[in-house]
C-alpha cells in the first residue's frame, strides 16, 4: 500500500490561527476601569432620566405613555450605538472629523428652510422630519469636539504660534456656531463656545492665546442677549423676591419651591406637586427640580455624584492617554457634558437665568439623549486605547 505524501506544513495556517486567537483575545479583554466607570454612569443616568421623565409627564394631557415610549425608544437606539461606536478605531474617528462637521452644519442649516425648520419660544433650532422633532445642534457639539481635536493634532508642534492656533480653528468654528446663533439659541451657543475653549485648553495652548477666543465668545453671547428684548429681560430679571413672580421669574421661583418642598428625603417618586401645571418644562429644562422635589436632597446628590464619577473616568482617560487627539477630543466632550449639566442645575437653583439648556442624559428630548450617548461611545472608544500599564497591570 502506498502512502500519499502530505504536503509540507507552512507557517500560513499557524499565522492565521495566531491572528484569530489574538483577535478573540482583544474582544474578550477586560475593559479598563475608565470604560466601566463611564459606561455604568451613562447607563444609570439614562435609566434614571427615563424614570423621572415618566414621573414628570404623568400629569400632562398628552399622557405619560406616549412620552415614555418616545424617550425609551431613543434610549434603545442610543445605548447600542454607544457600544457600537466604542468599537471604532481612533484612526476612523480622525478621518470622520471633517465629514462630521460638514454634515452637522448642513443639518443645522435645515432649520432655516420653511416647512422643515421649527421655531419655539423665539428659537429656531429644530427640524421636523416624519413627525419627529430633531435638534441638529446637539450633533454639532460632538462634531466640533472631534474636528477641533483633529486640526490641533495636525498642528501640535505649532501651537505656540497664535495664527497656527486660530486658523482654521476659530473661523470655521465661528461659522458653524454662527448657524446656531442665527437661530437665537443662546444656551446652545454658550455650550458650543465652552467646547471650543475646552479643546484649546486641553491641547496645551498657552493661556495668553485664550484672550481673543474668550473676547469673541463674550461679544457673541452679549450680542445675542442685546438683540433679543425677551432674552435681555430674562437675564436682567432678579428672582429673589415675589415682585416678578407672574412674569420672568415664574419658572425659577416654582423650581426653587419644588426643591424646597422636597427637603432631605423628598415627597416620594411620582408625588411632585409642581408638575401639575405649576412648573413649565418640568420634564425638559427643569427635570432636576422634579428630582429634588420627589427624591429630595439625597436624590439631587445622587445625580451630582453620577456626573462626578463620569467626569473622573473622562479625566483619567485624558491623563493616561498618549494620543493628543484623544486627550483634546475627550476634553471637549467632558466640558460639554459636565459644563452643560452645571449650567442646567445652576438655572434650576436660581444661579443663572433661564437659558433653555437640557440636563444631559435626563431631560426629555430624544436628539439630546442620542447625541450625548454617541459622545459617550467616543469616550469609550478612547478608553480602549489606554496603554496596558496604565490599566493597573503589575509589572515585575
Amino acid at each position: 500500500m502506498t502512502q500519499v505524501a502530505r504536503p509540507p506544513r507552512t507557517d500560513t495556517g499557524q499565522r492565521r490561527g495566531l491572528a484569530a486567537r489574538v483577535s478573540l483575545g482583544r474582544i474578550f479583554t477586560p475593559p479598563s476601569n475608565e470604560f466601566v466607570l463611564i459606561a455604568s454612569t451613562a447607563l444609570l443616568l439614562t435609566v434614571f432620566g427615563i424614570i423621572m421623565v415618566i414621573s414628570a409627564t404623568s400629569a400632562t394631557e398628552s399622557g405619560v405613555m406616549d412620552t415614555a415610549i418616545k424617550q425609551a425608544m431613543f434610549a434603545a437606539i442610543g445605548i447600542p450605538m454607544m457600544f457600537l461606536v466604542s468599537r471604532l478605531p481612533i484612526a476612523f474617528l480622525k478621518k470622520m472629523a471633517w465629514p462630521a462637521l460638514i454634515l452637522a452644519t448642513m443639518l443645522q442649516l435645515l432649520v432655516f428652510i420653511p416647512g422643515i425648520g421649527v421655531e419655539n419660544d423665539g428659537n429656531r433650532n429644530w427640524i421636523n422630519v416624519a413627525g419627529f422633532s430633531l435638534q441638529p445642534s446637539e450633533f454639532l457639539k460632538l462634531a466640533i469636539a472631534l474636528w477641533v481635536a483633529y486640526v490641533l493634532l495636525r498642528k501640535r508642534v505649532l501651537l505656540g504660534i497664535w495664527h497656527h492656533v486660530f486658523i482654521p480653528v476659530i473661523p470655521v468654528s465661528l461659522l458653524a456656531i454662527g448657524t446656531v446663533m442665527a437661530g437665537h439659541d443662546l444656551g446652545t451657543v454658550m455650550v458650543l463656545v465652552l467646547i471650543l475653549l475646552g479643546c484649546l485648553f486641553f491641547a496645551g495652548v498657552k493661556l495668553r492665546l485664550f484672550i481673543i477666543p474668550v473676547l469673541l465668545g463674550v461679544v457673541g453671547v452679549a450680542a445675542l442677549a442685546v438683540l433679543s428684548p425677551d432674552r435681555m429681560r430674562r437675564i436682567s430679571a432678579v428672582c429673589t423676591d415675589m415682585t416678578n413672580y407672574e412674569n420672568d421669574c415664574y419658572q425659577s421661583i416654582h423650581a426653587v419651591w419644588g426643591m424646597a418642598n422636597g427637603g432631605i428625603f423628598g415627597l416620594g417618586l411620582g408625588n411632585s406637586q409642581e408638575k401639575y401645571g405649576w412648573l413649565p418644562a418640568a420634564a425638559n429644562d427643569f427635570i432636576f427640580a422634579i428630582v429634588g422635589e420627589e427624591l429630595g436632597l439625597i436624590g439631587g446628590l445622587v445625580v451630582l455624584a453620577l456626573f462626578t464619577f463620569f467626569a473622573v473616568g473622562a479625566f483619567h482617560i485624558m491623563r493616561k492617554t498618549t494620543d493628543p487627539f484623544v486627550r483634546v477630543a475627550a476634553g471637549g466632550i467632558t466640558v460639554w457634558i459636565i459644563g452643560q449639566a452645571l449650567i442646567n442645575i445652576g438655572v434650576v437653583i436660581g444661579i443663572f437665568p433661564v437659558l433653555g439648556v437640557p440636563l444631559p442624559f435626563m431631560s426629555q428630548g430624544g436628539t439630546a439623549l442620542l447625541a450625548v450617548l454617541l459622545a459617550c461611545g467616543v469616550l469609550l472608544a478612547f478608553a480602549r486605547t489606554i496603554p496596558a500599564p496604565a490599566r493597573g497591570k503589575v509589572t515585575r
